[in-house]
């Protein structure tokens, strides 16, 4: 029987380390806003996609939808000791540079049997003003491999963080969260695109309502 949460030491780590540093500055420097929290399922496999603009991003996330969400990052970072043991407890797994696609997607699925929300950037790459225009099919290939729900988040205004050469900026963040979208039934191209653009659309489209 598959685990529907993550493991307990990482429950306590998450939670730790948002209530004594990531929502607190999210709501007091950023004067963070978060919409449809209550849409999040507690438990349980969860895709959670979103649009990305800021190297913020996935602990904004994280922090919004009240529960740890697993992302991927550079296999160099888990030779580091003690960061690696923290990257791994927070959920974070490793990803070869150069690597074929296959990898990750083993990555990912592994962290969804382990009972993990795994986050996916749809667009892969950031953007500067956090529009997705260019939608990859990961996410929803990882959705209907796992056959797990996909959950749609908006981050606005995270791009305006991080200007050259300054500190964090104290800038308005609004996070909403949309409907869950049921898992993908077929992992055929034709299916893929389809969940993946409308995965873009309802993303772009809590964005355009802004602040």
């Amino acid at each position: 029987m598959e685990p529907s949460r993550e493991p307990f030491a990482s429950l306590l780590l998450y939670y730790l380390f948002k209530w004594s540093l990531v929502s607190p500055a999210l709501y007091s420097y950023f004067q963070g806003r978060i919409y449809g929290a209550e849409l999040v399922p507690n438990d349980g496999k969860l895709v959670v996609v979103g649009n990305h603009a800021s190297v913020f991003d996935p602990l904004l996330l994280a922090c919004a939808v009240r529960r740890p969400v697993a992302f991927m990052a550079k296999e160099e970072l888990f030779h580091i000791p003690v960061l690696k043991q923290g990257m791994k407890l927070y959920g974070a797994y490793p990803v070869k540079r150069g690597a074929s696609d296959r990898a990750a997607l083993k990555s990912a699925i592994n962290s969804l049997d382990q009972g993990w929300a795994t986050g996916v950037f749809l667009q892969g790459t950031r953007s500067t003003n956090g529009k997705i225009t260019d939608p990859k099919l990961g996410a929803a290939l990882i959705a209907a491999m796992a056959k797990a729900p996909i959950l749609p988040v908006s981050l606005w205004g995270t791009e305006k963080i991080l200007q050259k050469g300054s500190i964090p900026q104290p800038v308005p963040i609004t996070i909403r969260i949309g409907q869950v979208i049921p898992a993908p039934d077929s992992t055929k191209r034709e299916c893929l695109e389809t969940i993946t653009q409308e995965c873009a659309n309802v993303i772009n489209k809590l964005h355009s309502l802004g602040r």
